[in-house]
């Protein structure tokens, strides 16, 4: 034990030797959290909306109250009005404009009618998601206008009543269980697997090998300081992102033994899986040439910046033996959903049995040689 823990000693009075490694493990998560969380996922707000009104009838009217009412209440677009429907369609086409509404002729008459108007709509749908909050937004409009003033008695058409269980959440909120996440991954890329190969190319691990400590104990000490170098980073991300995206749940006692446990596990898997991959690697340059592989094979695929249910059949055989699925998926469900150890109990020991494994794995293909 002694033997293991002088390894673990060293390796840390090296990583807090550089506190600058230690910055940069943290620095791309933290960066990702913030530009990520505040560029995507919020509500379409002042978009620009074109309105060519061939009527300007009473019904119309109608529509440009309903239209003021959005710009000044939840502010999805602002209206801007038009006299020409081919101009207007140029300005969407050229960007100008994010889309127009076309009022036709005769449109109030029909209304009152019962004839079935027919409202206009030009989207660019090269951008889904502005055309998609248009659409959504003048389809409701629509549905609206549509409502009788008068409600019958029987009731004619089946409604919908939405129950969100829980208050809005901000893609920054969204997003931080998966940059926790990718703050461990990078501690143990950079502070264990790339260290563990540069001090095998410097020749520093032939030291130990005039020592009578064990293989066991080496691989468990090398190890085990990954671990904590992971654990402090995914501590520290994980206070700064919650008082950043405004999340008080981690003031609370109970949150913090289950993000505690959730971390400990996600630095024991990550570890394993890290020195699997690295136990017989003895080029320096090749961790740094596979980080970027590595990131992208198991970050994407985890959940952290789409749900999986959306993915291809390949892409969520993936996901079922990716660690970082079931770290993103605890951290979701601690920090956004207060779901318990109910929720991430499964996460819990798979992520620590497959630390296990990849070590179990890995101890008889170390050499304790030259």
């Amino acid at each position: 034990m002694k033997r293991m823990m002088a390894i673990v000693e060293r390796e840390m009075r090296k990583f807090f030797r550089s506190p600058a490694l230690m910055m940069v493990s943290m620095t791309l998560p933290l960066v990702q959290l913030i530009i990520l969380g505040n560029a995507f996922g919020g509500k379409i707000r002042g978009a620009r909306m074109g309105v060519v009104d061939y009527d300007h009838g009473s019904q119309a009217l109608k529509i440009h109250e309903a239209f003021n009412a959005i710009a000044v209440n939840i502010r999805t677009f602002t209206t801007i009005p038009y006299d020409n429907e081919e101009k207007a369609r140029d300005d969407v086409r050229t960007g100008r404009l994010d889309g127009a509404v076309i009022i036709p002729a005769q449109y109030s008459r029909r209304v009152l009618a019962g004839d079935s108007p027919t409202i206009g709509l030009v989207v660019d749908n090269t951008d889904q998601t502005m055309s998609s909050s248009l659409e959504a937004e003048m389809q409701s409009l629509v549905d609206a206008l549509n409502a009788p003033v008068i409600q019958p008695k029987v009731v004619q058409q089946i409604a919908l009543e939405i129950v969100e269980l829980y208050p809005y959440v901000e893609y920054m909120k969204y997003l931080l269980a998966g940059s926790v996440a990718l703050a461990m991954y990078v501690a143990v890329m950079i502070g264990g697997g790339m260290l563990y190969i540069d001090d095998k190319a410097r020749g520093v691990h032939e030291g130990y090998l005039v020592t009578p400590i064990t293989k066991w104990e080496m691989v468990m000490g090398l190890n085990l300081a990954g671990a904590i170098k992971a654990v402090l980073s995914g501590v520290t991300l994980t206070v700064i992102g919650s008082l950043l995206a405004g999340l008080g749940v981690i003031f609370h006692p109970m949150t913090v033994l289950q993000l505690s446990l959730l971390i400990i596990a996600t630095s024991i898997a990550f570890n394993g899986m890290m020195f699997l991959m690295m136990v017989r690697v003895e080029d320096p340059l090749v961790p740094r040439a596979m980080f970027g592989v590595l990131n992208t094979l198991l970050f994407f695929p985890s959940g952290a910046i789409s749900p999986i249910t959306g993915f291809p059949k390949w892409l969520r055989a993936i996901a079922v033996v990716d660690p970082f699925s079931y770290a993103v998926h605890g951290f979701k469900a601690i920090l956004l959903k207060d779901g318990g150890f109910a929720a991430i109990w499964t996460d819990l020991i798979f992520l620590f049995g497959f630390g296990m494994l990849t070590l179990f794995i890995a101890t008889p293909l170390f050499k304790r040689t030259l």
